[in-house]
């Protein structure tokens, strides 16, 4: 079932996680384990990240080195297969224009349309950790919009190869892309960084998904100004329990996001993480309750190595 479909036919807020697919080399037991307490909320579709290949330089027996191509966390496609057979649930899978050309994209969407997967969320992703900017695959997409049109181009039936076109089947992909309540780094303002927005929306964006934030204000402002430019399908709120110190700086560095003074103070005054999760878990909760009253379509929760502080809010909202 589409996302798109999930919204339009609730008649309350529903509830959506997000994980990341494990490490190169581990078993999808872990997984299984982090998604087992989330499950008795019966959420309505599951998101699995995408991780860019990186590259690194290898050592050769010579001392000369090579250029090598390594990803971390490679298998979005089938661990989204195996999520929506173990536990008859949707999911989303994550598509970037990082690591891609673009007879690469086609041949990964017709796999997860063969997988019986109808919904994407269509990202550029990430520089890789080893590059100051993001820097497009030979090939391949430089921006999100056209790895979008891509998508849509194949929902209207329109395949690259041109001894294809009006052979192949349609594909009905739902899509989702990102959006920033707090602007996304690289926009010189917001008025620019909605724009663009509105562009993919244009292009066939059924939804947007936003980027963690912890002021739910700044989250109404964002809905409001979308609005007002033109912008009017659902907004997801994206949200992320604290439970450690660092994140005091690691979340403001990673992700360019403001952290409220409240909650970085009562998060100092803490003596241990464990702590630190229960302010966490209190914040998140505030939020949810919050968001919740006012109509979100959707809880949208990155649980990301901490389900029982998510379990535990969602918990207190159902």
């Amino acid at each position: 079932m589409k996302v798109i479909d999930h919204i339009n036919q609730a008649k309350d807020t529903l509830v959506s996680f997000e994980v990341l697919p494990p490490l190169k080399g581990k078993g999808i037991e872990a997984l299984y384990k982090h998604l087992d307490p989330l499950m008795e909320f019966k959420p309505s579709f599951i998101n699995v990240t995408y991780h860019r290949s990186e590259h690194i330089f290898k050592k050769r027996a010579d001392g000369s080195f090579e250029k090598v191509v390594v990803r971390k966390r490679p298998g979005t496609e089938a661990i989204c297969a195996a999520i929506m057979n173990k536990y008859n649930v949707d999911t989303v899978p994550h598509l970037i224009c990082g690591g891609f050309n673009i007879n690469e994209t086609e041949d990964a969407l017709i796999n997860l349309r063969y997988l019986g997967i109808d919904n994407v969320l269509v990202l550029r992703g990430d520089a890789a950790k080893n590059e100051t900017t993001f820097d497009a695959e030979p090939g391949g997409h430089r921006y999100a919009n056209e790895l979008l049109k891509q998508v849509t181009n194949l929902n209207a039936g329109i395949y690259i190869e041109e001894d294809l076109k009006g052979t192949q089947q349609r594909t009905e992909f739902c899509i989702g892309v990102a959006g920033y309540p707090e602007k996304h780094f690289e926009a010189p303002n917001m008025q620019t960084d909605l724009r663009y927005l509105k562009e993919k929306v244009d292009c066939g964006a059924d939804y947007i998904v936003t980027q963690m934030f912890f002021d739910n204000e700044k989250y109404y402002a964002f809905v409001k100004s979308c609005r007002e430019a033109g912008i009017n399908v659902p907004i997801i709120p994206g949200l992320k329990p604290i439970y450690n110190k660092k994140q005091l700086t690691v979340l403001p560095k990673t992700f360019h996001i403001d952290l409220p003074a409240d909650l970085a103070n009562e998060i100092q005054k803490c003596k241990t993480d464990q702590d630190v999760e229960e302010v966490g878990k209190r914040w998140l909760l505030e939020q949810s309750k919050d968001l919740k009253k006012n109509g979100v379509p959707v809880l949208h929760y990155y649980t990301l190595g901490k389900p029982h502080i998510v379990a535990d809010v969602v918990r207190e909202i159902r």
